[in-house]
């Protein structure tokens, strides 16, 4: 018989602040609120886990006001629950949880911190290359709206560190300006020496969508996210039928909870790819079922952090490495913040690795007791 054990759970917010204006095409972000989720148990003494529950504002189904209030009644609930040692009876039961479909970083933040106190409070979540054998996870080096000479400076300073995947944000500016950009990348390098993804965050409207793509077709993209809003399926299964641009869907799938309403929309959209942020997603097994779907239809995968500090990239990261994926990741967002807690996570040569001689650094957070 599995010994069980209980929990005790802390919950705070912190704001974490961008270095630069970081705009896109739903508008300009200078901070961005989380929450850090710290775990505890008797029968882990001296141990803490730590999560992160990063709802994204204007997208997360939990971009909500009553989001604090709403996670300490779940919160409540799980304290009142005994659990067993083992990493996926933990996410079936924090999956059964009353409510938590309506917090789905929450509940991403929950398993995390779950998993990394079963695994001694180390900051480890699963065991994977990139923490247990140091391997470096390939990324795409994201590419910033602003004026034309800020991103200039950003696709200089991404191509000098290394990276061979750049992905642009697009759609907000002028798009003969962003063309520029994309055709002044290609002038220095072909599509075997840098891979161009870009992302529209819905922002074409469907009567320009398919001639922006033939346009972007000229540059040897090798994919664009989500070029219209979400929720226009029958649209976005013709663009997907006849894009030049491979097309990956990203907001779309937030919100489709059932695995039936996952495989329907699939199959009706046939997306090239999809890009998988877990925080939005419903966490772990949530987006475990969206990557099984996928890859038995011959459907392309990423995963993308949504923001979160390196508490949460972290989680990302070895939830990807887990799975061993083929794509470059999108996981390069933690050096976008002044006050971001130091880690092990390391960037080099357009690679994120996990360097355990540097330490993380928490702030206190929490009570008194908690690590």
């Amino acid at each position: 018989m599995k010994e069980m054990f209980k929990v005790k759970v802390n919950i705070q917010p912190y704001t974490l602040n961008f270095k630069f204006d970081a705009g896109t095409s739903r508008g300009v972000l200078r901070k961005k609120e989380t929450y850090i989720i710290g775990i505890q148990s008797d029968t882990f003494p001296g141990v803490s886990g730590l999560g992160e529950a990063g709802p994204l504002k204007g997208l997360s189904r939990d971009d909500r006001p009553d989001f604090m209030s709403k996670a300490k009644v779940i919160i409540e609930k799980v304290e009142g629950l005994s659990f067993a040692e083992d990493w996926q009876e933990i996410l079936l039961a924090i999956q059964e949880l009353p409510q938590i479909d309506e917090l789905p970083s929450l509940r991403f933040g929950l398993e995390t911190a779950f998993l990394d106190l079963i695994h001694g409070g180390k900051r480890k979540i699963f065991s994977c290359g990139f923490y247990d054998q140091r391997q470096a996870i390939p990324i795409n080096g994201l590419i910033w709206m602003g004026d034309k000479k800020f991103m200039k400076e950003q696709i200089k300073q991404k191509l000098e560190e290394g990276f061979d995947c750049i992905k642009m944000k697009i759609g907000a500016l002028d798009f003969d300006l962003e063309c520029q950009l994309l055709e002044m990348i290609r002038n220095r390098y072909s599509a075997q020496e840098i891979s161009l993804r870009v992302d529209a965050n819905g922002a074409f409207n469907l009567q320009e969508a398919l001639g922006k793509l033939n346009i972007l077709s000229q540059y040897d993209i090798h994919s664009i996210e989500q070029p219209i809003k979400p929720g226009n399926t029958a649209e976005m299964a013709y663009l997907c039928q006849h894009s030049p641009v491979p097309i990956a869907l990203d907001e779309e799938l937030i919100g489709v909870t059932h695995v039936n309403d996952k495989r329907a929309l699939l199959d009706q959209t046939k997306p090239a790819y999809l890009i998988l942020k877990p925080s939005l997603l419903g966490g772990i097994a949530a987006t475990r079922e969206w990557i099984d779907i996928a890859e038995n239809t011959g459907i392309g995968w990423w995963m993308t952090s949504a923001l979160e500090s390196n508490i949460g990239l972290n989680a990302i990261a070895q939830f990807a490495s887990s799975l061993m994926p083929i794509l470059p990741q999108g996981l390069g967002t933690g050096q976008l913040y002044r006050n971001n807690f130091s880690s092990p996570l390391t960037i080099t040569n357009g690679s994120l690795s996990y360097e355990p001689q540097k330490p993380w650094s928490i702030p206190h957070l929490f009570p008194s007791g908690f690590q």
